[in-house]
């Protein structure tokens, strides 16, 4: 009962890095993509390795923090700056 228990929770915390690394990486296209572009890969990443049931919450998270980087470097590119604004 008790490892039943355990793996229900962990399964929980795998779909919640899934879930967690989608939202991070879609709030990651409007601000503070330096930060939550990687956090929603890693978090995305581990969701994959550790087995998550949403898979696809967890591969749109992944893209989403690749699109948030890509995004930065296009805008530092063109604004020879670090950051970027609306």
């Amino acid at each position: 009962m008790q490892l039943t228990a355990r793996r229900s929770a962990g399964v929980r915390d795998t779909d919640g890095m899934a879930v967690a690394s989608f939202v991070l990486g879609l709030l990651g296209l409007l601000v503070l993509n330096l930060f939550l572009g990687p956090t929603a890969i890693v978090l995305a990443s581990v969701a994959l390795i550790r087995g998550t049931t949403r898979p696809g919450r967890a591969w749109l998270g992944l893209t989403l923090g690749l699109a948030d980087l890509a995004i930065l470097l296009a805008f530092m590119q063109a604004d020879a700056s670090i950051s970027w604004s609306f």
